[in-house]
């Protein structure tokens, strides 16, 4: 052991939702913690991606909403959006969050490492010039914005990380990539007055949900004309003075103000002394078990940089999780397909469970039921169209729940609740949900798969 080792029970590489998340249960757990982080406690989702970019969409929906007073029998008018007055929103917001979280880390005694860290030992971190050894060490280092090869960042072409400090609203956007962060800021442009056209390779938007949700959002942007073009591969960018040219292998060539390059993040994994140490790593990520254990012994890995869904509620259960392995606990194993999804573009996207596609290849039999928000007043009200739908092993609990419309992520609670607890439709259909909110639908819907549908149209 190297002179002037610390010695802690932890020692956690990365600050984000799983590094932190980590730290605060160690701690309550009687553990010792060190947590090295070279930017802000909080990380990506605090200070770059879903805390600013849900602020904005906010900012995007009071857009829309005095643009579209009138409908309500409310005279309003849109002027214009401020983005200097829209940023200082998003920074009060990140900013109020983050000294809560920094009272917090520092209330349960964490010891906070400000500096840069590298695995040099599978037991040790160096950081700032000290030497931090772990009877367990866990990896959070997280995730990039990624790019395509041959596609610089710069200038017009930018990736979310640009994207969220804009001066002004753009006139023109390409999204490159019809995923959970494209549509996202899509959306948003949109709602700021932008012409927006999203260029997705797969054939369709948010591909990896269900394929009629897919549908029901691109009418919805069809709507809101929103363009994309999915299907078809992006061929390469050219800028001159304030505009980029942006060229699709169909011969199709789109002139903006800016390129928003999302197409996904990548493992932030590589030249922090992981390989050197010997640990397990695929195409960047870091390879665990379904207990977190990486093939190292001591050492787990949280978060963005393990395969799977890149959420930060994700990387926080896993963060708990770990310590709670690691504290002798025993926790249940987390079983990935149980773990919400939320899309925050207009109209939301909120699912948990299996695809009706999954649910067919796993099972022998599958029922499913579309129930229209149409016959639910609350969305109604709030005038917006979409639909919840569930999928069902056959005479078995249901397997997926799959929701599109405004407002829809605030249902996911119960959905979660639903596929976690193995919940069959008539398990729900008997439990009572509150008159006139969207959280009927949910109610509705199980009713109507149990059999007994109030609505003739259900």
């Amino acid at each position: 052991m190297s002179a002037g080792a610390e010695n802690f029970d932890i020692v956690i590489l990365g600050g984000g939702s799983g590094g932190y998340a980590c730290a605060l249960r160690a701690a309550e757990l009687g553990l010792s913690v060190a947590l090295v982080e070279k930017g802000k406690l909080g990380g990506t989702c605090l200070h770059m991606g879903c805390i600013p970019t849900k602020a904005l969409l906010h900012a995007a929906e009071v857009a829309d909403t005095a643009r579209e007073g009138e409908q309500f029998g409310v005279k309003t008018t849109f002027e214009s959006v401020d983005m200097k007055g829209v940023n200082a929103y998003k920074d009060g917001v990140i900013s109020r969050l983050y000294k809560g979280l920094q009272g917090l880390v520092k209330s349960r005694k964490v010891e906070l490492v400000e500096a840069e860290g590298r695995l040099v030992a599978k037991n040790t971190v160096e950081a700032g010039g000290r030497t931090l050894v772990g009877g367990h060490v866990v990896l959070a280092t997280g995730s990039y914005a990624k790019t395509l090869p041959g596609l610089e960042i710069g200038g017009r072409v930018m990736t979310s990380d640009q994207a969220l400090f804009l001066d002004d609203v753009p006139g023109r956007v390409v999204v490159l990539g019809g995923g959970v962060i494209g549509v996202e800021f899509a959306s948003v442009f949109r709602s700021f007055g932008a012409e927006v056209t999203i260029v997705e390779a797969l054939p369709r938007l948010v591909a990896a949900e269900d394929e009629a949700v897919s549908k029901q959002l691109e009418r919805a942007f069809r709507k809101r004309k929103i363009a994309f073009r999915t299907g078809v591969k992006f061929a390469g960018a050219t800028q001159s003075g304030d505009t980029v040219s942006v060229s699709l292998e169909s011969g199709e060539t789109i002139e903006a103000d800016l390129l928003l390059v999302a197409v996904g993040r990548g493992p932030n994994a590589s030249g922090m002394g992981y390989e050197e140490q010997g640990v397990a790593m695929d195409r960047g990520f870091v390879l665990t078990d379904d207990r977190l254990r990486t093939n190292v012994e001591g050492v787990y890995a949280v978060g963005d940089i393990v395969p799977g869904l890149q959420l930060a509620h994700r990387g926080f259960a896993q963060g708990i999780f770990v310590a709670e392995e690691i504290a002798g606990l025993s926790p249940a194993v987390i079983d990935e397909m149980g773990i919400p999804r939320v899309t925050y573009c207009e109209p939301e996207i909120a699912s948990v469970g299996l695809t009706e596609a999954q649910a067919r290849e796993k099972y022998a039999e599958v029922e499913t039921l579309e129930y229209n928000l149409g016959g639910n007043g609350k969305s109604q009200i709030l005038q917006t169209q979409g639909f919840v739908k569930l999928v069902r092993e056959k005479d078995g609990p249901v397997v997926g729940v799959h929701m599109i419309g405004a407002r829809m992520g605030e249902q996911v609670g119960e959905a979660q609740l639903i596929y976690n607890w193995e919940a069959l439709p008539s398990d729900v259909a008997q439990l009572i949900h509150a008159h006139p909110t969207q959280n009927e639908a949910l109610g509705e819907a199980h009713l109507a798969l149990a059999g007994k549908p109030l609505h003739a149209h259900a």
